[in-house]
């Protein structure tokens, strides 16, 4: 499933939402994946092809999924207990944005 949402990704796109050049590393169990935005479009890239992403996902592909397909949004305790772990969650409301994913 985590990887048809990835597969899906460059053509739900909404360009208009991405204000300037990201990068995104998602850590998805055996899932790896990077996800580069720019007003330009997406494009998604098998494994880690940056040295310093934007914002870095860990997460199991279960809990993605809860957040992508059932609009649950991580919460402080979710982040507490390391159930989803980023270096950067408001980049992660950006990067649902750029897909119509807002909260």
């Amino acid at each position: 499933m985590v990887e048809k949402i990835f597969f899906g990704l460059p053509e739900l796109f909404q360009a208009t939402s991405a204000p300037s050049a990201k990068t995104f590393y998602f850590s998805l169990g055996d899932v790896k994946k990077t996800v580069r935005l720019s007003p330009e479009g997406c494009v998604v890239e098998d494994g880690k092809t940056v040295d310093q992403a934007d914002c870095v996902c860990k997460t199991t592909p279960e809990f993605f999924e809860k957040i992508w397909e059932e609009g649950y949004r991580p919460g402080l305790k979710d982040f507490m207990s390391g159930t989803i772990k980023s270096n950067n969650p408001n980049d992660l409301k950006v990067f649902l944005a750029a897909f119509g994913k807002e909260s």
